[in-house]
C-alpha cells in the first residue's frame, strides 16, 4: 500500500524545532509503570497537536496538573521544563550526560515521584529538566513511561489509546499492515525498509517534528543518481543546540510492506546516529510529518512491533499541506 505527502508541506520552511531522542547516564532507571487491577484493560486519553505538530496528552503529577507532555517514541528518557520542576518544588537528583539530537551535555535531573497518565503511574522517575522555551512544552513522554506498553495513535479521531504490550491487541480493519522490528540500544529500531532501493534502518521518532537521514544514506543516494534538489535549514534540538541540514524528497520508502511516496527528509548526522552506532550504515529517524500520514499508528515497545493503518483518501488536501507549511515557517530557531 503506498501513500503520497504533497512536497508543499515543506515549501518555504526557514528553521525546524526538533526534539531530541534522550539518553541520560549516571541516572538511576525508573521504577516502572505500577498496574492495578482495574489498569490492565486499554485506555484511551484525547490528544492535542502543538504549534510543531507533536502530539501532546494530560499528565498529572504528584495530584497535580494536569499537563502537557509531548509523546516522544524516540525518546529513552522523560524530560521534563525546568520551570515545572521549579513550580513543583521537585527534589534534585543526580547530574545526567544527556545525549540530545545535536550534544552531549551534563543536564540537572529532579525526581518525579509519581508520574501519572490515564490511570497508570510510573514511579520514581529521575528527569533530565529542560528549558520549556526549548521543549516546546511542559515536557516529554519517554520510552521509559511507555516501556512495556502498547501505544495506539489514532490520529482520524485524535485519540491516544494505551494498553499493557501482553494483553490482546482490539481488532483493526482489514489492510492494515504490521513491521517487526529489534531493540538497539533501548530503541524500537525498523531494520526491513529501504529508501530509494538502498537498505535503511528506521528509528519511529514521535517526538521529532521532520524526519531526519545520515549522510550515509545521502551518499549512498547520490552515488545512484537517486539524489533530487536539497535545500539548507537549520534544526534545533530541544536543549537549545542547532545542526545545519539540507532537506530533500524521497521519491519512495519501503518500510515492511507500506510504501510512502515523496516524503521531504533532512539530511544531518544528527547525535542520535552517533549513539546508536549508526553513522556507516544509513539510517533514518521517521518523525511525525511520516507518521501522520496514516489514519492510526501502534508501536508495540516490548514485542517490537508497529502496525499501521492507511487513511481511504491517498493523499492530504492542499489546503491541509499548505498550512502545516505555513505554521512550520513560523518556527524560529
Amino acid at each position: 500500500m503506498r501513500h503520497r505527502p504533497s512536497p508543499l508541506f515543506y515549501a518555504g520552511i526557514a528553521a525546524l524545532a526538533l526534539a531530541s531522542p534522550l539518553h541520560g547516564q549516571d541516572q538511576p532507571a525508573p521504577t516502572g509503570t505500577r498496574l492495578m487491577p482495574d489498569q490492565q484493560q486499554a485506555e484511551t486519553l484525547s490528544y492535542r497537536r502543538d504549534r510543531t505538530e507533536r502530539m501532546t496528552v494530560p499528565v498529572a503529577i504528584e495530584g497535580r496538573g494536569p499537563y502537557r507532555f509531548v509523546v516522544d517514541t524516540g525518546a529513552e528518557r522523560t524530560v521534563i521544563s525546568r520551570e515545572l520542576a521549579s513550580e513543583l518544588a521537585l527534589q534534585p537528583g543526580r547530574t545526567a550526560t544527556v545525549h540530545s539530537m545535536t550534544e552531549v551535555s551534563r543536564v540537572p535531573t529532579v525526581v518525579i515521584p509519581g508520574l501519572r497518565i490515564g490511570s497508570r503511574t510510573v514511579n520514581d522517575i529521575h528527569a533530565p529538566a529542560l528549558a520549556r522555551g526549548d521543549l516546546g512544552a511542559s515536557g516529554m513522554l519517554g520510552v521509559d513511561s511507555l516501556r512495556s506498553q502498547r501505544v495506539v495513535f489514532d490520529f482520524a479521531r485524535q485519540e491516544m489509546t494505551i494498553s499493557p504490550s501482553r494483553g490482546r491487541e482490539g481488532r483493526w480493519p482489514e489492510g492494515s499492515i504490521v513491521v517487526t522490528g529489534r531493540r538497539l540500544f533501548g530503541r524500537l529500531v525498523l531494520v526491513d525498509a529501504e529508501v530509494e532501493g538502498t537498505r535503511v534502518w528506521v528509528i519511529v521518532d514521535s517526538g521529532s517534528q521532520v524526519s531526519v537521514a545520515n549522510s550515509a544514506l545521502r551518499e549512498r543516494l547520490a552515488r545512484r543518481g537517486r539524489l533530487g534538489p536539497t535545500f539548507p535549514i537549520r534544526l534545533t534540538s530541544i536543549t537549545g543546540g542547532e545542526i545545519d541540514a539540507e532537506v530533500g524528497v524521497a521519491r519512495e520508502i519501503r518500510i515492511g510492506g507500506v510504501d510512502i511516496r515523496d516524503l521531504p527528509i533532512a539530511f544531518a548526522d544528527v547525535h542520535p546516529f552517533h549513539q546508536l552506532r549508526l553513522m556507516d550504515r544509513p539510517a533514518l529517524l521517521l518523525g511525525m510529518d511520516a507518521l501522520q500520514l496514516f489514519d492510526r499508528v501502534s508501536i508495540d515497545f516490548a514485542n517490537r512491533r508497529v502496525r499501521v493503518l492507511f487513511p481511504e483518501s491517498s493523499q492530504k488536501s492542499p489546503e491541509t499541506q499548505v498550512a502545516g507549511a505555513q505554521r512550520a515557517s513560523r518556527i524560529v530557531s
